[in-house]
């Protein structure tokens, strides 16, 4: 079985931060990438920011010198620094990793969801 549980969303006002964790554990061999996605309400679900076990990141246009990913020592936590932020930022935000267990079965995974409100 595997967990991502994230934390750190809550309300800000814009031009505020929040900084995003998500630590994975259950079976894990090995993480090939993490990242968070975020959804708003009747928009779909998009990629915010990525980065994989070589160190490379990818940011979406639109949070580029905003936001930075980064990961913990442990290498199974993920962080989204959120600077800047704007009302257009708010969303259900996700935490994403692409994992190879012990099983050897390689699947992408899926935390609960962490709520971030920007208010202007």
């Amino acid at each position: 079985q595997v967990q991502l549980v994230e934390s750190g969303g809550g309300l800000v006002q814009a031009g505020g931060s929040l900084r995003l964790s998500c630590a994975a554990s259950g079976s894990i061999f090995s993480i090939n990438a993490m990242g968070w996605y975020r959804q708003a309400p009747g928009k779909q679900r998009e990629l915010v920011a990525r980065l994989t076990s070589g160190g490379n990141t990818y940011y979406s246009d639109f949070v580029k010198g905003r936001f930075t990913i980064s990961r913990g020592d442990a290498k199974d936590t993920v962080y989204l620094q959120m600077n800047s932020l704007k009302p257009e930022d708010t969303a259900v935000y996700y935490c994403n990793a692409a994992l190879l267990l012990v099983s050897e079965v390689r699947n992408e995974y899926w935390g609960q969801g962490t709520q971030v409100t920007v208010s202007s």
